[in-house]
């Protein structure tokens, strides 16, 4: 079974079920079946019968299948969301079937495992290509029995190359984007062999494409690893560039099924699975508005949250926002600058939507916090008052977004103004006159006229609840 990389840029119409389609729509309707026969076992060409009504079911079919994969909506219809997914640089292994191994459990029989560089990108320094590649290798070393030993000549467990277009395995690359790289599960002639794109631009930071990262993905297919539908897993479809140790508890899980634990013992310290939003005992980063939508923070995670959405859609934050960090402490809205703003540390960050505002990020101090304060736990705009409420542990500061300054007789206590709360709050928004302070697992819904909390929600921070 072939096993490809980083996906094709496809764009495709809403719809594919009217009666009579343009050109153009007939060209986008053609680009998403070839996305959903690479990656869903789409086959119209053995369809009988009403070949269209047939082919529109078998559409629908498939285009389920994906949204269900990537936790999206399940309408059938290529909505926008299904859209943005099928728009995404990704690895082309198809996502369905189960996750953890290719079918017959593909695995190398054997964990000394050789490796062979055979030609080298231009784009770096052979030595940083070396070191990538040897990194990735020693990523998943790091946590099973397996050890890889570089060949110089002959033939190698895995073959590594940089090619163009065709490339000698009738697996052609796209040229620049799109595809960024495959290879093959475990096995004899070609299987373990890993072809990177070199229409693409490899980088070793966040420039481009980093080497290191999707080598390291495509290393796991080559030791047989299919896909995660953990967002936060290396094995996830999606490239997302991201720093720090790559693997999930779920890329751990999967390539131990296979291989077993190192036993030397080597300890590492996974990335967190990516948060369920059914948890009884979830709590939140950080809760704001964005043009119309709520926006949830989570650890590397964000949830989004839509009228028109009958659930709300996970996504990673650096795969929307690549300048903000991985952890958010706090953000809210200011709807008249048509600006969101993000706390991290002593820093914040200002976004136009999903672009970042020039000048930032800025010290949190430069709105008027003392040097003393180290984060903003929460923060939340009043529109009908024009201020923007800071929470840093058991106190609070009022921001006057007009004048720019800070209001005079703060901190105050958030015990003694907000009766009834609990005496920290981790994140805050104001929906339709009322405030929804958030504490560990409990919610608060404050009346800010009232001045009094009128419902508390304990174990239960379920989504659905905002």
């Amino acid at each position: 079974m072939e096993v490809t990389g980083w996906l094709l840029l496809v764009m495709v119409s809403h719809s594919f079920a009217l009666p009579l389609l343009s050109q153009k729509e007939k060209d986008k309707r053609l680009l998403a079946e070839k996305y959903l026969r690479r990656y869903y076992n789409l086959d119209l060409a053995g369809l009988r019968g009403n070949q269209n009504q047939r082919s529109s079911d078998a559409m629908e079919t498939q285009i389920r299948e994906m949204q269900s994969f990537f936790k999206l909506q399940v309408t059938g219809h290529l909505d926008a969301d299904t859209l943005e997914v099928m728009s995404m640089a990704r690895c082309g292994v198809p996502d369905v079937g189960e996750y953890n191994l290719f079918p017959r459990n593909l695995k190398w029989l054997k964990n000394d495992v050789t490796f062979r560089i055979v030609n080298y990108t231009p784009d770096l320094k052979k030595s940083d290509v070396d070191r990538a590649i040897h990194r990735a290798l020693n990523i998943w070393a790091g946590v099973t029995p397996l050890t890889f030993k570089k060949l110089h000549e002959g033939i190698a467990d895995i073959m590594i190359a940089f090619g163009r277009k065709e490339h000698g395995d009738f697996n052609p690359f796209d040229g620049p984007d799109g595809l960024l790289a495959h290879a093959y599960p475990p096995g004899q002639g070609i299987g373990g062999d890993t072809h990177f794109d070199e229409d693409e631009h490899w980088s070793k930071d966040s420039d481009a494409y980093n080497l290191f990262l999707v080598a390291t993905h495509e290393f796991g297919h080559a030791l047989g690893l299919a896909h995660s539908t953990d967002p936060g897993a290396l094995m996830y479809p999606i490239y997302t560039y991201g720093e720090g140790y790559p693997l999930s508890e779920d890329d751990i899980a999967g390539i131990q099924a296979l291989y077993g634990p190192n036993p030397d013992h080597k300890k590492v310290k996974p990335k967190p699975d990516a948060p369920d939003k059914c948890d009884p005992m979830l709590s939140f980063d950080a809760v704001t508005e964005l043009r119309g939508e709520t926006i949830i923070f989570k650890d590397r995670f964000y949830w989004r949250l839509h009228p028109q959405f009958a659930e709300p859609e996970q996504n990673l934050i650096k795969s929307t926002w690549p300048s903000l960090p991985n952890k958010v402490d706090a953000a809210y809205e200011n709807p008249e600058k048509d600006l969101i703003f993000i706390f991290s540390g002593i820093r914040m960050w200002a976004l136009n939507s999903y672009n970042l505002v020039e000048g930032y990020p800025k010290y949190i101090h430069k709105l008027g916090l003392p040097k003393s304060v180290r984060n903003v736990d929460a923060a939340v705009y009043i529109p009908d008052t024009g201020k923007t409420l800071l929470f840093t542990e058991e106190d609070y500061w009022s921001y006057d977004e007009k004048n720019s300054t800070m209001d005079s007789g703060f901190p105050r206590s958030i015990e003694m103004d907000f009766p009834g709360m609990a005496e920290e709050v981790d994140a805050a928004v104001y929906q339709y006159g009322y405030l929804h302070f958030f504490h560990e697992h409990t919610k608060f819904e404050y009346s800010y006229n009232a001045r009094k909390v009128i419902q508390i929600d304990t174990g239960r921070l379920h989504l659905k609840y905002l």
